[in-house]
């Protein structure tokens, strides 16, 4: 059974129709409620159950919700996928406010710890967690310093994990895509060019790739970029 959130769109959207396609399990969740849950009844089949249920990973009460009905309903996780994110508009330090900046933070890297926090419990050897990053997390973008902390801060997180839960059997990925076509582009650059972009899919495909890697061995990171090079 795998657990994604912010699933209802772009990458993690992705993400879920592969991992479907592994005959995998899904819990779906995101803020966007009436998609999620439309896409939630896309995916299901009679081999696959899928379940959706809205979650602001920022909030840990919803956080909390979520996890009780995972305990109720499946009682384990077997893939964890941290793909809940958002970005904000261009702004230079002097110009980003301290709301913009706590959102910010809260939902990339708050967001993570409080999710993995709630799914450990409940995951055992053999288990996979996935948290996405993007070569945010080791580049620096100018107008970007919340976006580009947050992630830092997650690969510090995700680094910590990987050491934590090794002697368990729990495999830790940190998922850093580059430029993919995803809407979260119209936050601070609407004009990109997409047409230089990777699509979801091949970040999903990459993704499951890793995940089917013998039990003995483990991709750390997996870093991914367009064949043109930077945007």
């Amino acid at each position: 059974m795998a657990l994604i959130t912010g699933a209802s769109r772009g990458i993690g959207a992705a993400i879920a129709r592969a991992l479907a396609g592994q005959g995998c399990d899904l819990i779906l969740s995101s803020r966007t409620q009436p998609q999620l849950y439309g896409f939630a009844r896309q995916l299901s089949t009679d081999e696959i159950r899928v379940t959706a249920k809205a979650c602001d990973v920022a909030d840990a009460s919803s956080v909390e919700s979520l996890f009780a009905m995972v305990r109720a309903q499946f009682g384990r996780v077997d893939i964890l996928v941290n793909n809940a994110g958002i970005s904000h508009s261009q702004a230079h330090v002097e110009k980003l406010t301290p709301e913009v900046w706590n959102d910010v933070l809260a939902t990339n890297l708050t967001g993570t710890f409080l999710v993995t926090r709630a799914a450990l419990p409940l995951m055992t050897a053999g288990g996979t967690v996935v948290n996405n990053l993007s070569v945010a997390a080791k580049s620096v973008f100018a107008g970007q310093a919340a976006y580009c902390a947050a992630k830092h801060g997650a690969l510090g997180l995700t680094n910590t994990l990987r050491e934590e839960l090794r002697p368990r059997g729990i495999r830790v990925l940190a998922l850093m895509p580059g430029a993919t076509n995803t809407e979260i582009w119209n936050q601070f650059w609407p004009e990109a060019p997409r047409e230089k972009m990777m699509s979801p899919e091949t970040i999903a495909s990459a993704l499951v790739n890793a995940l089917l890697l013998p039990p003995n061995s483990s991709v750390d990171e997996l870093i991914i970029n367009p064949a043109t090079g930077a945007l």
